[in-house]
């Protein structure tokens, strides 16, 4: 054989043979990606057991800080178990008429060491969907700490996560009818934090208000304790949003980006806003401001631009300061620290902006201020159908609940002494 034809034989072989090639062909294991997404998954697992824990902690008062953290400690560890179990394959199962998926997957069958989504190892991901389910049910508790039983809250937590959660993720990421009408949540703005914070909402309205509501001053355990929360979560937050593109690539680097500017002003209006209307600029304001940014640009990362960021935090952070110290007053709820006031008010305003100004420069998405003014409808229905779902839905989680634990509220006596000794026995501190 003449080299020449040598040669256009090694050519013609590696052309045929390039398609099976392990480092090229689909559904193989990229190395790069799955470090990256296994920092992300830790980044995101840390921000409930720690960041979220902290930042609710310090907000409550001393009497019920342990209470406050061992509920959002015991969310993430449900949340692990019901995952592993059943909840993935509701949410990421095989579609089931857009609405849940189907059961092929419980105990994660069908998955081994092997198994690859997209680029990662199957188990990343499911790992990292985890840790999603994990902060939304314990965002939830922030709107009834100081007055709900430990073991209510537990039932509660099960059938929410189930009931509620699965069903949504399934509709924006599972394959559903939210992301075949295509809605755009890139980290979720419906799936997260508008479902926790109505969620929230529903159920401070069915427990009540807490006692001396109104009538006594209830300041904050340790607002040290909630800006280190709030830092930590703002941390983790780069793993929740740039992770959630699934690849170390340049939509991730972007929707980090994004994030991290679109929390830093909404931190400094909330902080304008408070020093405009009472001339003191708080560190709870500052620090609530931050996270009411990481909240708005949460659908959008991996859809916005750099200077689309700055408008979302500008309005996060106001819409956010006059939820907490305006909208809650007048209307009367009791939304013990804010959580739908910054979770559900600011979740909203995210996916509606997401619809605004998506750009095409980021992804295939495209917005009203590009020329696609479809979006923003798109967006408002899934917002619509996230509400009524979650409110109808968590209305019926909370009698079952009730039914189920023998009631939701704590006795007042214990409610009076606080649920750190009534419930646990135990003191965050000894003084």
């Amino acid at each position: 054989m003449t080299r020449e034809k040598m040669t256009k034989w090694l050519f013609v072989s590696g052309f045929l043979l390039w398609p099976a090639s392990p480092a090229l062909a689909a559904d193989v294991i990229d190395t790069g990606n799955t470090s990256w997404m296994i920092v992300a998954t830790a980044l995101v697992m840390m921000m409930t057991p720690a960041g979220l824990a902290l930042f609710y902690s310090g907000m409550s008062r001393y009497k019920n800080l342990l209470n406050t953290f061992a509920m959002t400690f015991i969310s993430y560890c449900l949340a692990s178990i019901i995952w592993v179990v059943y909840g993935y394959t509701l949410a990421f199962g095989p579609d089931m008429g857009g609405m849940i998926g189907g059961l092929s997957h419980l105990f994660l069958n069908g998955m081994d060491v092997k198994s690859v989504y997209g680029t990662i190892p199957t188990y990343v991901f499911v790992l990292f969907q985890l840790t999603f389910a994990g902060i939304t049910v314990a965002l939830i508790l922030g709107s009834i700490v100081d007055r709900m039983k430990f073991s209510a809250w537990i039932v509660f937590a099960v059938l929410w996560i189930t009931v509620i959660y699965c069903p949504v993720a399934h509709w924006v990421w599972g394959g559903g009818w939210m992301n075949k009408m295509g809605a755009l949540d890139f980290a979720g703005g419906n799936v997260v934090h508008i479902n926790a914070g109505v969620a929230g909402l529903v159920l401070s309205l069915m427990l009540g208000k807490r006692k001396g509501y109104g009538k006594e001053a209830m300041f904050p355990s340790s607002v040290m304790m909630t800006a280190l929360g709030a830092a930590l979560l703002w941390f983790g937050w780069f793993g929740f949003n740039a992770g959630s593109q699934l690849a170390a690539d340049g939509v991730a680097g972007s929707a980090f980006l994004v994030t991290n500017t679109s929390a830093a002003m909404a931190a400094l209006a909330w902080m304008g806003a408070e020093w405009v209307f009472t001339r003191r600029p708080t560190m709870l304001g500052i620090a609530s401001g931050g996270v009411a940014g990481l909240v708005a640009i949460t659908p959008a990362a991996g859809f916005v631009n750099l200077p689309a960021s700055l408008p979302i935090g500008l309005v996060a952070g106001v819409l956010g300061y006059f939820s907490v110290s305006r909208l809650k007053h007048k209307i009367g709820y009791d939304d013990s620290l804010d959580a739908f006031g910054v979770h559900g008010l600011c979740g909203i305003w995210g996916a509606l902006a997401t619809g605004l100004f998506a750009s095409p420069a980021i992804s295939s998405a495209t917005g009203l201020v590009y020329g696609n003014p479809k979006q923003v409808v798109i967006q408002m229905v899934s917002i619509a159908a996230t509400i009524a779902y979650s409110a109808i839905g968590t209305a019926v989680v909370v009698l079952v609940t009730k039914a189920i634990a023998g009631g939701l509220r704590v006795e007042v006596e214990q409610e009076v002494e606080g649920l750190d000794s009534a419930l646990h026995g135990e003191r965050a501190f000894e003084i």
